[in-house]
């Protein structure tokens, strides 16, 4: 399946139109999936469609990047905004039965919306790569960082002090921290491509700010839903990469702190598991999925 093609539909909210796109065969409660940045478009999310043999698999682009647009920023874009935005695609395709698929900043968007005990709520939570806080991200990213080669540490430091950060060096430096902590495949897969080339620099300007490595100056600088976890009342699949960004030690606090959440490392994985061991991270979720559903018939 290939998700660079058109949408499935648009859902029209008051803000503007919301792109959607439907996989899968119609059976089992679908797997609606929400993508991370802020502002990466769905795309990279594209082996997800593989649980689609028994099931829906449901992808949106969010306000601000992708197909559903590259406003100018709004005032309102928050974590109400957003969750008012998945509430609005869950009421709008009639999903009464759905699970909840967030990587990065896409788990904080499915715990958000969790919380908010919503009219249709999810039946479980599949968190990828998404810490309890920005302040656990922040202390990962910054140890992660301390550890690559000085010159690149150096040329991080000179151009964030200096406000270059969309210089060519700052980019180069970056893309070695990334390339072991967000993708270690190489070359990139094309899903993912695809997706930084819609991304949304607006939106997450708006939610975070100008570094991954903070300071956060966007709508999640105080995010923590670290006290708020055991609301958490559904079954929980907690997941990371052993080289993750999103450091194993914070997931295991997500982790430990949802009543009888699964926790899964994948060894040879950084943030995007789903796309450096597919058929590992298929084949989790599938069984996550299945014993789920096992236990409500």
């Amino acid at each position: 399946m290939n998700l660079s093609e058109k949408p499935t539909g648009f859902v029209t909210m008051p803000q503007g139109t919301v792109a959607y796109w439907r996989v899968g065969t119609p059976g089992r409660a679908p797997v609606v999936c929400l993508h991370g940045g802020p502002g990466l478009p769905h795309s990279y999310l594209e082996p997800l469609a593989r649980l689609g043999a028994d099931r829906e698999v449901i992808f949106y682009d969010q306000a601000g990047c992708g197909e559903s647009g590259r406003r100018s920023p709004e005032p309102s874009w928050s974590i109400p905004y957003f969750v008012e935005e998945l509430r609005g695609v869950v009421a709008a395709l009639g999903l009464e039965e759905f699970h909840l698929f967030g990587n990065s900043w896409g788990g904080w968007l499915a715990l958000e919306y969790a919380l908010a005990a919503p009219p249709a709520a999810p039946v479980s939570l599949l968190l990828n790569s998404s810490p309890p806080s920005v302040a656990s991200w922040i202390s990962g990213v910054r140890e992660l960082r301390a550890r690559l080669p000085q010159d690149v540490v150096r040329a991080m430091d000179e151009h964030e002090r200096a406000g270059t950060v969309h210089s060519r060096e700052y980019r180069d430096a970056l893309a070695v921290f990334n390339r072991r902590h967000m993708c270690r495949v190489r070359p990139w897969p094309a899903p993912l491509k695809a997706a930084l080339g819609g991304f949304g620099d607006e939106v997450y300007a708006a939610l975070w700010g100008t570094s991954e490595f903070g300071p956060v100056t966007g709508a999640l600088a105080d995010w923590d839903v670290t006290p708020r976890l055991p609301e958490i009342r559904v079954p929980t699949l907690v997941t990371c990469g052993r080289h993750d960004e999103a450091a194993p030690e914070h997931m295991a606090v997500l982790a430990d702190g949802i009543a009888g959440a699964r926790f899964r490392v994948f060894d040879d994985s950084s943030h995007m598991a789903f796309l450096e061991e597919p058929d590992a991270f298929i084949a989790e979720l599938s069984a996550f999925l299945a014993d789920v559903e096992a236990r409500r018939r």
